[in-house]
């Protein structure tokens, strides 16, 4: 398991937990990586994932670990749980207007007093819990660094 990247770069003096990593694999195509040694491509290609498809990922990956302990809760340890997301970007913007997202759960046998305390538990549960949700909805400052160009306390913001 790799837990650091290869020493082709010096570590990032902010390198720590949570810290992730991405190496060019190709044109357009980058291998993301944790510390955890977990590795995705990502690219447009055949068995890769677009960066949107991540961010896409992100949020629901987010919105189901945030509400699983309540859900399991009302539904039972064991229930099943599918989230989806659908959006594409706007190519006039160049960025993703609108991202929605939708949760399937085994309702069956539930009443309709206890499906909207479900829908409750799930939406207060993400709103609460959802770091990546929160960050998104938020506006997020991202900063941009090339490494070895500046003083370390002088980050370059801009797009990407």
């Amino acid at each position: 398991m790799h837990t650091v990247p290869d020493d082709r770069f010096e570590l990032p003096g902010n390198f720590g937990p949570g810290s992730v990593w991405a190496d060019r694999t190709g044109e357009r195509t980058l291998k993301g990586c944790n510390q955890r040694g977990v590795e995705i491509p990502i690219g447009h290609g055949e068995g890769e994932i677009s960066p949107g498809e991540l961010l896409k990922l992100a949020l629901i990956g987010c919105a189901g670990m945030s509400s699983d302990a309540n859900l399991s809760r009302r539904l039972g340890e064991d229930h099943d749980m599918r989230l989806w997301a659908h959006g594409t970007s706007d190519d006039e913007q160049n960025r993703y207007l609108t991202i929605a997202e939708e949760v399937q759960l085994p309702l069956e046998g539930l009443t309709a007093q206890e499906i909207a305390a479900v829908v409750t538990v799930f939406g207060r549960a993400v709103a609460a819990g959802c770091t990546v949700e929160r960050t998104v909805a938020g506006g997020a400052e991202v900063t941009h660094r090339v490494l070895g160009t500046e003083e370390p306390d002088t980050p370059q913001t801009g797009q990407a």
